[in-house]
Formats: structure tokens, C-alpha cells, sequence
């Protein structure tokens, strides 16, 4: 099937006829009994309405469906691999990255949905009757869904085609634009956004704000070498924005033993009006409520905890029987929910850039290993048996005591950062037995609200362009205000690097930043993946940097030329 760039729905009919009446006013269309664009953005509450559309939009592409198929954001990078070691999934890029594939089409048409979308809100505020201030915030908010879509397409792309106005009629004429105008435009589009949005501290839990489009300044300034603005971007977020790290226990499970870094994963956490100061976008997932995704039987999207989370459900014991009480996962700390080994965190991410050798037992961290997102809290690195019908092994170490089907399958069980799921938070409809703290079938979702910015991330941010400008001392400074609050050992001027500043990004954000738009930027995707990724390490190459164009794109463009992107 053919797909324009952008399918928008047309309404339309054709009528031969021979008539004198005038024949512009005949082709008038006065839409009386169906939505669309003329009588759809009349007051402030169409506006919002279609903004919210956009919301929804962004959380359906960073949400993780069931199957990981598209959960090419970690998948395939130096952090995370296909557990199951097959060519699915982004197994192989040979077979996952081709124009005909899922991954660069899906991509493609959901950002460009976006593009479309904030485009007719954009031109559609011009010319409403709302006031002038709303006009210019809905527009603003457009403009930086816009810019953030065209920051997502133009690193996983390249160049891509620039649409700045409402299209209401059918085009097969698209042209790339360069890197750099799409770029440029970014830098536009969040300028007036940070110039007419509130601050992050007047707006609503999940909504744009001020913050959001700084942030985004910052990233894309680093993009163009541009350092003094990329600088003074992050900083109107860090310093002037009324933001702040968390140092101290907070929210659901502030009682219970743990560190502030697992409360900031807990559910309800997320937001400022839980307390965390840190938040700067957090994608909205309420239970129950319709259009919040999430229900309390399950749902097919935010399946992080299903995808990442180690398949433990499925393990024997050395006797043969089930590890875990009725053979389905606990909702503890110690298995990680209805996990079933999609992705997998790689061991660079698992054991080397915590210092550790992947080859040992690495339960009982060495003392010098003060930092708490290693925690046992934050990184479950043992899998005790649970089956009383097991007695022999029950509470034993699955290390000290290996299971063969383990042994034979090593995705069965796995490391991996509690921040995937909710342990013990689990809501009633997916919990088999509550005495027991069993799990049914149907858990899997990871049932909180989702960051999208987090404030480490812009720190880091200015971090590297400090770097890049050449200012080596006040980029430790910056990555030392993450690491302080992780209590971690500070790193020296000297030691900062690209890489280093990638690890850290690392031990942060995991499962949090887009790594392949990131890695991307910095032009390290290849060369990470190849040093770090053992299972894409032979299949992906150079020119594996970029998503290949659609070429179901490129063929519906038939008055045009979609130029493919070299190497496919």
C-alpha cells in the first residue's frame, strides 16, 4: 500500500455538471454536519483539544508496545540488545534497517503526523478568534511539538522534508531539506516557544513549558557547534527555572528501605505535585481514566517492564520444578514483574562502566562502589528462588545454584534497573494472588507516569557543550552535580571525555533518553555499537548511522525526488 507523506483525510466528491450557476460558489464547501479544520478551531477549548491530540500522539511513538518491535530507541544501541539473540527486534540491521521495513516507516509517518497536525494548529490560531495571548501560546506549543518531532526525524534521518504550512490538498512533490536548515528551524521553532510558554512551575503536570523548549535549544545549539547559546540555554533551565535534583527520600515509598534514586521510579513520583522537583516533561499515563492507556488489567502499551525485564517466570530450579511460587512472577524487587527478555542491557551497561568485570559475581559490590543507581535497589543483579515447593532451594541464590534452563537460555534470567517496573505497586486487576504477591499473565505495563526530561539530562547537556567549548574543569563541574547526588566518587577534569559524558548519560538515564537520537547527534552510534554491542556488532555498519527513507515514501512521491540515504 502506497502512503503519502502525509495522509490527512480528504473530504471531497466529484460532480459533473452543466450548469450557469456560479461556479465558485458552487465548489464552496460549507461543512455542516462533519469536523473538520473550518469548523473545528473555533474557541480555545478546539485548540486545546487538538493539542491534547498531540500529547497523545508522542506517548503512543515513546511508548513501548508488547512485542518491542519498535522499541528502536535502546534496541540495537551500545546499551541494550535483543535478548533472545534472533534477527527480530532489531536483532540484525540487515534485516531489521530496509526502506521496506517497519522501524524507519513507522518512524516516519508517526513523527510526520505530528509535523502535520501542529501545522494546522499553527496556521488554523492565526486566524481564530480566540484572544492574542491564546493564539500565541497554542501556536507556541505547536511549534515546539514540531521542533520535536523535526529533532527526532533529522537525526534518525538526515535531511528530511521541511513542511512549515497547513497541507489540505494532496502533494507528490517532497523534497529533502539539508541537516542543517532542518536544524535551523528546530532552533525557530523552540525559540518562540521558550519566548511565549510558561515555566515549568505553571503548567500542568505533562504539559510543554519554558523548560522543555531551553532544553531543547540546548541539545540542538551542540548540534549546530553553536556552545555560548547552547550554554546559556541549559542554564536558563538548571538555574533559573525552579528546578532542583532530588537529595532526599520522597513520595509512595519514601518509608521503605531503599535511596532517593528508586523513589524517583516509584509510582505517583514522577510529577511536581508529588514533590519532585526534577521533572521537566513526564508523559501522563492514568489508570483507569479513559485516555490515560493504562488499566488495571493490563494494557498493550508502556510495556517496558514486560520487554526488559528477565522471562523469570520460566525458570526451573536445579531439581526441576518452578523457581517461583506458581510459576508466575512476583511483584518484588527480586523478579521484576511479568518480565519476558526482549531487551536486554548490554554488559557495558550492566558491569563495565560501573568498574565491574562481567565474568564475576558481582552481588557484593566492592565497598569503593558508593553509587546508589547500582544499588541492589536500582540494579537487581540476583534472582532468589521463591517456590516453597522447592525446599532445597527455596531462598537460594540462582548464581550459587544454576538453574539448566537457565544455563541453556540466559535471557530466562538477567541484571537489570528496577526503574523498569513497579515492584510491589502493582494494581490489583493483574495481581493473581495478593498474599502471595503472584502476578498474572496480563501484568507487564509499567504502571507510572514516564520521563520524558529529566534535569540530569540537561546538566549533562551543558556538560558537553562546556566540553566542546573547551572548558574541560566546568564540564566536571556538571557531571559532578549528578554524580554528588548519586554519591558517586567526582570525576577530574582530565578524565572528561565524549565517552565519558555518554556513560554517564548511561548510568543515568538508561531506558529514560532516546540513546539512538543521542548517539546519533554525537556521531558515536556506530562506533559504540560496534565496541560495546557483541550481538549487533557484526551487522551493523557505517552507513547504518542514518534510518533509511521509506520506500513507500519515496514511491508515493511520484512529482518529486526523495533521495535515499546512501547504503541502501
Amino acid at each position: 500500500m502506497k502512503n503519502n507523506l502525509f495522509k490527512i483525510l480528504l473530504l471531497a466528491g466529484g460532480v459533473l455538471l452543466n450548469s450557469s450557476c456560479n461556479e465558485e460558489e458552487f465548489l464552496k464547501e460549507v461543512p455542516l454536519d462533519f469536523y473538520s479544520p473550518e469548523n473545528s478551531f473555533i474557541n480555545a477549548g478546539n485548540f486545546e483539544a487538538a493539542l491534547t491530540d498531540l500529547y497523545s500522539r508522542v506517548r503512543a511513538i515513546q511508548s513501548v508496545d508488547g512485542g518491542a518491535n519498535l522499541y528502536s530507541e535502546v534496541l540495537g544501541t551500545d546499551i541494550a540488545f535483543n535478548a533472545r539473540l534472533d534477527q527480530s527486534r532489531l536483532g540484525s540491521y540487515t534485516v531489521s534497517l530496509t526502506p521496506q521495513g517497519d522501524i524507519p516507516r513507522q518512524h516516519w509517518i508517526r513523527w510526520y503526523k505530528i509535523i502535520g497536525n501542529a501545522n494546522t494548529i499553527i496556521a488554523r490560531a492565526a486566524t481564530s478568534n480566540v484572544t492574542e495571548a491564546q493564539k500565541k501560546q497554542f501556536a507556541a506549543e505547536a511549534k515546539l511539538f514540531r521542533a520535536f518531532a523535526y529533532h527526532k526525524l533529522v537525526h534518525l534521518y538526515g535531511g528530511v522534508p521541511l513542511i512549515l504550512e497547513e497541507v489540505n490538498t494532496p502533494r507528490t512533490n517532497f523534497t529533502r531539506a539539508s541537516k542543517d536548515d532542518v536544524l535551523k528551524q528546530i532552533i525557530a521553532d523552540a525559540t518562540e516557544a521558550a519566548a511565549n510558554l510558561p515555566n515549568v512551575d505553571a503548567v500542568k503536570d505533562g504539559k510543554l513549558s519554558k523548560a522543555v523548549a531551553n532544553h531543547l535549544l540546548a541539545e540542538t545549539y551542540i548540534a549546530v557547534k553553536d556552545y555560548d547559546k547552547a550554554i546559556a540555554a541549559a542554564t536558563e533551565v538548571i538555574d533559573k527555572s525552579n528546578l532542583r535534583l532530588m537529595t532526599d527520600r520522597f513520595g509512595s515509598l519514601r518509608t521503605q528501605p531503599g535511596d532517593v534514586f528508586y523513589d524517583l521510579f516509584r509510582v505517583g513520583n514522577q510529577n511536581r505535585k508529588a514533590g519532585n522537583m526534577e521533572s521537566i516533561w513526564v508523559i501522563q499515563y492514568e489508570l483507569d481514566v479513559i485516555g490515560g492507556v493504562l488499566t488495571s488489567s493490563g494494557s498493550p502499551m508502556n510495556n517496558l517492564e514486560r520487554v526488559v525485564a528477565p522471562a523469570v517466570f520460566s525458570i526451573s530450579d536445579p531439581s526441576g520444578r518452578a523457581a517461583l511460587l506458581d510459576n508466575a512472577s512476583a511483584s518484588t524487587l527480586n523478579s521484576g514483574g511479568r518480565g519476558v527478555s526482549f531487551v536486554r542491557p548490554s554488559d557495558y551497561w550492566t558491569y563495565e562502566i560501573w568498574g565491574l568485570d562481567p565474568k564475576k559475581d558481582n552481588r557484593k559490590l566492592p565497598a569503593t562502589l558508593t553509587d546508589i543507581r547500582t544499588s541492589p535497589f536500582n540494579i537487581v543483579r540476583d534472582f532468589v528462588y521463591t517456590n516453597p515447593a522447592s525446599p532445597n532451594f527455596v531462598g537460594k541464590s540462582l548464581i550459587d545454584f544454576p538453574a539448566p534452563n537457565w544455563i541453556a537460555a540466559s535471557w530466562r534470567w538477567y541484571p537489570y534497573p528496577s526503574k523498569v517496573t513497579t515492584p510491589g505497586q502493582h494494581p490489583a486487576g493483574v495481581v493473581q494472588d495478593a498474599a502471595k504477591l503472584t502476578l498474572k499473565t496480563t501484568a507487564g505495563p509499567t504502571f507510572r507516569d514516564m520521563y520524558m526530561i529529566r534535569l540530569p539530562e540537561t546538566i549533562l547537556l551543558r556538560a558537553e557543550a562546556q566540553l566542546l567549548k573547551g572548558n574541560a574543569t566546568a564540564a566536571a563541574a556538571d557531571i559532578n552535580l549528578v554524580r554528588n547526588r548519586a554519591k558517586a566518587t567526582p570525576v577530574t577534569a582530565a578524565e572528561v571525555t565524549l565517552d565519558y559524558i555518554l556513560d554517564e548519560r548511561a548510568r543515568e538515564l538508561i531506558f529514560e533518553e532516546d540513546r539512538r537520537v543521542t548517539l546519533s547527534r554525537m556521531g558515536k552510534l556506530v562506533e559504540r555499537v560496534k565496541k560495546y554491542n557483541p550481538l549487533n556488532a557484526p551487522n551493523i555498519q557505517p552507513f547504518h548511522a542514518l534510518f533509511p527513507i521509506p520506500f513507500s515514501e519515496i514511491e508515493a512521491n511520484k512529482d518529486g525526488k526523495l533521495e535515499q540515504n546512501p547504503g541502501y
